[in-house]
């Protein structure tokens, strides 16, 4: 199970706080909290955890898929932007409730930028880094504060976050990074361009174009971010296993590619 297809929440523990009580506000298990954050000896005790510790929660039962971030005290969205490798204001366009991006509150749910990989035997970070075009700076950001993560050796079965692909104007939901796709794909996200207008293309890595160009128009324009959703048929036969969904704008003056965001993929 490599890319784990679960909603997840990014917990930050408080005072007060046991593992039994996190798991029931949000519906999860004490052994699936367990397992997921690799709380076993000789790492961490599983019954001691320590405010302050960030926990990923497994909430399986929740759809369509995502990662929700539960806003920590003293928590701004330039810190939980940087966490997640995105901008601020990609944060404060796509989570609709925040009213004012300068005032937001514990235990405040916001959407978060990321996606969920479980570790498999024979891992390390800069293979992953490498699989999934995410660099090794990013996971490591993303995974900061939590129990058994490690620079040096991560376990089988650990779950990590990875940040989705995203520019300051546009994020990719949909495919995941490392998703097998094929003639006809969906690409779905959230964008801030002008007229609303968002292009895509996908290239091998050959950098053979084998869907071209086309658009497709966000439910709402800038200064929105607004929801895009598009398939691609592929224009050409792929010449090498894996390549990259290109999504982004054009610059008004001059036509050039602006905002690109590229997801790596790998064909079926």
């Amino acid at each position: 199970m490599p890319v784990v297809r679960e909603t997840h929440v990014v917990y930050t523990i408080q005072p007060g706080d046991t593992l039994f009580t996190i798991a029931s506000r949000f519906g999860s298990t004490v052994t699936d909290i367990q397992r997921v954050n690799h709380l076993a000896p000789p790492i961490i005790d599983p019954n001691l955890i320590y405010p302050g510790l960030t926990l990923l929660v497994p909430v399986p039962a929740e759809r369509p898929y995502r990662t929700i971030y539960i806003v920590a005290p003293g928590d701004t969205l330039y810190r939980i932007g940087l966490r997640f490798s995105a901008h601020p204001d990609l944060l404060a366009g796509v989570n609709r409730r925040i009213q004012n991006p300068n005032l937001i509150f514990a235990g405040q749910p916001l959407w978060a930028p990321a996606f969920v990989y479980e570790v498999e035997p024979g891992d390390t970070l800069s293979r992953i880094s490498r699989r999934f075009q995410v660099p090794i700076n990013n996971i490591i950001n993303a995974n900061d504060g939590r129990p058994g993560f490690s620079l040096d050796l991560i376990y089988a079965g650990y779950r990590l976050l990875l940040p989705l692909p995203s520019s300051i104007n546009i994020v990719v939901i949909r495919p995941l990074p490392g998703d097998v796709i094929r003639s006809g794909v969906r690409v779905e996200g959230f964008a801030r361009v002008f007229e609303a207008n968002v292009l895509m293309q996908i290239r091998d890595d050959n950098d053979v174009v084998v869907s071209n160009e086309r658009f497709t128009t966000a439910l709402e324009g800038a200064p929105a971010y607004g929801y895009f959703a598009a398939t691609l048929p592929f224009d050409r036969t792929p010449t090498s296993p894996g390549g990259e969904i290109w999504v982004y704008a054009r610059s008004a003056e001059d036509g050039r590619i602006i905002d690109l965001v590229q997801v790596r993929v790998t064909f079926g």
